[in-house]
């Protein structure tokens, strides 16, 4: 396959330790990577698109807005460590006929700015597009830079369409639907050197829908956001013990795609596992669970959920904070090993 000129391998630091805790990188050591797909995508599209501005508050440099704005600066807007301010002017941008982009880490549009985006942007039905690096557990600097509860915060937001992207290929894709659609997004944003899985699948991101990776007959994983990746991983360890594993991939997590869910946990002889990089409680398990459970349908194998415990978590490292907290690939196997 050829590489672009934005496509790199990730680099190895230490045998396979990460970099620092704030700007670990996902990848593995030796994953194909591309970096600020998201930068590029959006400084992309601005090109035919003069009516998108973009807003960050003191991070633009790490949720890779940077590049938009070293792009297009009479279009980019530095707000400052004032995450209300943010999205107060984001709401304004918008009701003036703009697409507002604003950027921020997640625990801060999450937690801080919560009322703000809910009566100013949602409320209002307003394009504003809320890129939020560092969701779930994608840094190790502890709870208060992990978001493991911004989906659960989300999903309860009337008008709020959520995305959770698998890779570079997908955020590349998502930008130009992100910005296409009408009303607030939230998306969870991987920035940096971002993974590329999905190509190799011949994938193609479509705005509500999720769609079967891979079929298998004992086990279907529906996940989100890197845990599709892992989910990927998954299914090829588990080919040495003769168990076959689905992955059906859910970018859109709302409004969820409840025909092609309820589709494929009908299927008989399967374990139903979901797999998600956030909270156990309130994020995509529990909606897939509830969807389950009101249209009245068993797993003839059971149902079972791969997330982050309903605590606060630790500092430290990322590879060992993901097998500690059960999301890590081998500790997906295990758990589904054990369940089988």
């Amino acid at each position: 396959m050829r590489r672009s000129k934005y496509e790199r391998p990730a680099p190895r630091v230490g045998g396979g330790a990460k970099t620092s805790a704030m700007i670990a990188s996902l990848a593995a050591p030796g994953q194909r990577t591309k970096p600020a797909p998201f930068g590029h995508a959006l400084v992309e599209l601005a090109k035919t698109r003069p009516d998108i501005v973009g807003l960050s508050a003191d991070l633009a440099k790490y949720t890779d807005l940077h590049i938009f704005a070293q792009a297009h600066p009479d279009r980019f807007y530095q707000m400052g460590m004032a995450e209300q301010l943010l999205m107060s002017a984001a709401a304004g941008l918008a009701r003036e006929g703009f697409v507002s982009v604003a950027t921020t880490y997640a625990v801060f549009a999450a937690r801080r700015a919560y009322d703000f985006i809910c009566l100013a942007i949602a409320e209002e039905n307003l394009n504003v597009k809320i890129a939020c690096a560092l969701p779930g557990l994608t840094t190790g600097y502890g709870p208060s830079h992990q978001a493991t509860e911004d989906v659960a915060i989300f999903r309860g937001m009337p008008n709020m369409t959520i995305l959770d992207p698998c890779d570079a290929h997908e955020i590349e894709q998502m930008v130009p639907a992100m910005v296409a659609h009408q009303g607030p997004v939230y998306l969870r944003l991987l920035r940096g050197n971002v993974p590329l899985v999905l190509d190799e699948y011949g994938y193609r991101f479509e705005w509500g829908k999720a769609k079967t990776i891979r079929d298998g007959r004992d086990v279907l994983v529906i996940s989100s956001g890197l845990m599709t990746m892992r989910a990927l991983e998954v299914a090829e360890a588990l080919r040495e013990d003769r168990v076959d594993v689905a992955v059906l991939h859910v970018p859109t997590i709302k409004p969820l795609d409840a025909a092609t869910i309820l589709a494929e946990a009908r299927r008989g002889g399967r374990l139903v596992v979901v797999a998600e990089n956030h909270s156990v409680v309130g994020g995509l398990g529990e909606a897939v669970a509830g969807l389950l459970m009101r249209d009245g349908t068993l797993p003839e194998r059971g149902f079972r959920q791969v997330g982050l415990p309903d605590e606060f978590l630790d500092a430290g490292a990322l590879p060992t904070l993901h097998d500690r907290y059960g999301i890590s690939t081998e500790a997906m196997v295990r758990s589904i090993r054990g369940w089988l």
